[in-house]
């Protein structure tokens, strides 16, 4: 083949070595408007496993690499006058300059045509030059071949919220080390490693506002580079700050990061009377966060994948087909990993108020790829460590500590969800969910909510659904609470109440879910006549009686659940029911003091709310489920979430159960795992309130990140709960070899440090709190 790669970044060059060793008849050319020995940005960063994916695509070039390679195990933080410090981490920094210089002289060492010096402003003419059979567009984040071709890339780029410049130093530092300074107008963060004997990189980031109200926007280069010098002197012990993008005007240095996702990675061009395919590869295809120092990663593993495709592939179309399916997976993983740690450093005001020690585990884990018992594999010390100091005591599992909410005490932080099981008749519950609810709260959860319980016949899902509006019903869960109460496990009940509105009257889950009964139907309410979907019947939209009589059925309903012995009682604003299509501006079309602005249309369920919360005791809590995102154009986001969360707080609510989407047939998730809970995250850091993580939460050990990351409080595991009722005890059977201190009686459930929990009225440490 004919292979031209435009652009000698790694990308470019790692792929046309690989390539030129898979058969060294390939004719391959790169083609770089630098010269050899130029370079913007420092140093560059790669994990341990990278290195042993170049190992294993070329032994030479990776040992050359592995050689000029500084590496680190440690992770410093310092935050509000403190330090805290990890090891175990595994990085590896080498200047970026020095990385292509080794690729380059490989290239050469195997017959590979280098071309500097050449600006490539019509890629078709300069592949018929040179009769390419093959493009690779890795021409960088601004490739002008994917602007070029647009139509098929079909490039989303989004710039994100922080500046950043990226500057070096003399200054070595021994550890990954991420320094945090308030200003009067916010706060700055800085990056820094060490990736050669004597310079290490030091990156500058802060929110763009802050950035502007500090005038760094109207500096010049050595202006705003004396104003880093000065917010971060402690750590430079002296030595300046050195900008090597002089050809950068002005404040120009500093960045917006844009993060760059192509739907299509392929594009075909006849050129030279043939059908030239042209692949995008590296920064062209692709961006992800520098705070996760992934970039360069991606570059070379793009390389290592197409060379592998086309190994494994006869056909050129097959090999890039291949390809893209293959790569376009695995950088999606590594993209929604990038964006959360974008995010929580575009946020750390968010996490201000967290302690030094908290703060640090929260930045650790912000990716949501590093986990709990993956810190401990690390740093086992340190997490013990962290662990003891989480609990105020002896080291004990995250997901394990206890919580107070009012007076009520749960042994820990699992939640059995609220789960449709489509069993009630009439309303009333059955043997069955006896045996259901009964067998969770043996299994070791610290609390076990009962699914959404109607307040009228008419606020059910389907026939089969739980309802809550007369004494016999009461009657037949206060035998469910009854034996949770008396089954020594310590245990605790919830509710959950909703009415279905626009999506009631619909068959149960295993027939068609969401849509009518093909007989029988009842008559919908909802914010206003909008139908969830073509064959769901339209409902009224309600009057002021109406309202008033459904909050009076909610009222009711809360009596006897009190009456029943509930321990928890939450009201349900979620999913595209009655009270969520009052919230979501997709369902709501009022024209009244019940529509238009959030503030409107959230005022009829809080009445609901508040009308409830006077009759509850006082003593238990109360929660409010909510959809945090709509998923859909013009519907809510979690900018309004906050806003819905501070509302509720301001009532009386004690906590957040924080769901999304379902409000329309439109909504287009983001799937993943723990996707929901970046919205529990935000609500509960920035309103102050506590919040319930919900969804695609599978493991202990994502429960454990989150209850130690201060992402939520509680954490509603559902689906596993449904194929093991033990799931709780069996995750924390699965742990105990590695907690050397943890207790027994956790598994037994003849719970002795829970009894002994429950004679402590007074916190005893920031679990409690």
């Amino acid at each position: 083949m004919h292979i031209l790669c435009l652009g000698g970044g790694p990308a470019g060059l790692y792929f046309a070595l690989l390539m030129k060793l898979q058969n060294p008849a390939h004719q391959i050319t790169v083609v770089e408007r630098n010269r050899p020995f130029d370079t913007f940005g420092w140093g560059v960063v790669l994990s341990d496993q990278t290195l042993g994916n170049l190992r294993a695509a070329d032994p030479v070039s990776a040992q050359l690499i592995g050689d000029a390679f500084n590496h680190w195990d440690d992770i410093e933080v310092f935050f509000k006058g403190r330090s805290v410090r990890s090891g175990g981490h595994g990085f590896c920094g080498i200047g970026r300059k020095r990385l292509l210089n080794i690729l380059q002289d490989r290239c050469m060492a195997l017959g590979v045509d280098l071309v500097f010096e050449t600006d490539v402003q019509d890629d078709q003419a300069i592949a018929a030059r040179y009769a390419a059979d093959l493009v690779v567009a890795s021409d960088g984040l601004n490739s002008r071949i994917r602007n070029r071709y647009a139509d098929t890339f079909k490039p989303d780029v989004e710039l994100r919220a922080c500046r950043f410049v990226w500057l070096g130093t003399r200054k070595t530092f021994d550890a990954f080390t991420f320094a945090f300074e308030r200003t009067e107008h916010g706060w700055f963060a800085a990056h820094a490693y060490k990736f050669d004997a004597d310079t290490s990189t030091f990156i500058v980031e802060t929110p763009e506002a802050v950035w502007k109200a500090h005038g760094l926007d109207q500096m010049s280069q050595e202006d705003g580079i004396a104003f880093c010098e000065r917010l971060f002197a402690k750590y430079l012990d002296g030595n300046p700050l050195m900008n090597n993008a002089t050809h950068v005007r002005g404040s120009a240095i500093w960045i917006r990061f844009p993060r760059v996702v192509c739907e299509r990675w392929v594009h075909r061009e006849d050129i030279g009377n043939k059908q030239v395919p042209i692949v995008l590869m590296g920064d062209a295809a692709h961006t992800a966060h520098f705070s996760i120092g992934s970039g360069t990663k991606l570059a070379l593993e793009d390389a290592i994948e197409l060379t592998n495709c086309f190994a494994q592939h006869r056909s050129t179309d097959a090999a890039l087909q291949a390809y893209e399916a293959l790569r376009s997976v695995e950088v999606l993983k590594i993209q929604n990993a990038a964006r959360n740690s974008t995010e929580w450093f575009e946020n750390v005001d968010r996490y201000s108020g967290l302690e030094a020690e908290q703060f640090f585990y929260s930045l650790l884990t912000r990716s949501q790829r590093i986990s709990h018992e993956n810190l401990r594999v690390r740093d086992a010390k340190w997490l013990q460590g962290y662990e003891q100091w989480l609990a105020g005591g002896k080291p004990v599992l995250p997901m394990l500590t206890p919580l107070k909410a009012r007076e009520l005490l749960l042994k820990n932080r699992i939640v059995v969800s609220p789960m449709a099981t489509y069993s009630a008749v009439d309303g009333l519950v059955q043997d069955f969910h006896l045996v259901h609810l009964g067998a969770r709260a043996l299994g070791g959860a610290g609390l076990v909510f009962v699914e959404m319980t109607a307040p009228c016949a008419e606020g059910r899902i389907t026939p089969g659904c739980p309802g809550l509006w007369n004494a016999v019903q009461m009657q037949g869960f206060k035998r469910i609470v009854d034996f949770v109460h008396a089954s020594g496990q310590g245990a605790k009940i919830g509710l959950q109440l909703g009415h279905s509105g626009p999506k009631g009257s619909t068959q149960v889950g295993w027939e068609a879910a969401d849509e009518p009964l093909p007989t029988g139907n009842w008559p919908l309410l909802a914010a206003s006549a909008v139908a969830y979907g073509p064959n769901n019947q339209t409902p009224q939209a309600m009057t002021r009686a109406d309202m008033d009589r459904v909050k009076a059925e909610f009222v009711q309903s809360t009596r006897y659940a009190a009456e029943a012995g509930f321990d928890w009682l939450e009201l349900h604003c979620a999913h595209g029911y009655l009270l969520s299509s009052f919230i979501t501006p997709l369902t709501n079309q009022r024209t009244d003091e019940y529509g238009g602005s959030l503030d409107n249309r959230c005022r009829y369920p809080l009445e609901v709310f508040a009308a409830m919360r006077a009759v509850w005791p006082a003593h238990l809590p109360m929660s409010v489920r909510i959809s945090a995102h709509d998923w859909a154009p013009g519907g809510n986001t979690a900018d309004d979430a906050i806003h819905i969360a501070r509302l509720f707080k301001a009532a009386g609510c004690d906590f957040i159960d924080v769901s999304s989407g379902q409000t329309t047939r439109a909504a287009k998730p983001v799937y993943g795992r723990m996707y929901q809970t970046p919205f529990a995250d935000r609500i509960r850091n920035e309103v102050g309130i506590r919040t319930i993580a919900v969804g695609a939460i599978s493991e202990a050990d994502h429960i454990n990140s989150i209850i130690a990351a201060g992402r939520a409080d509680l954490c509603a595991i559902a689906r596993p709960h449904l194929a093991d009722p033990a799931w709780t005890l069996h995750e924390a059977a699965k742990l105990q070899s590695r907690q050397v201190d943890w207790p027994l009686p956790y598994l037994s459930g003849r719970d002795q440090l829970y009894r002994e929990l429950q004679k402590q009225t007074a916190s005893t440490g920031p679990a409690l709190k």
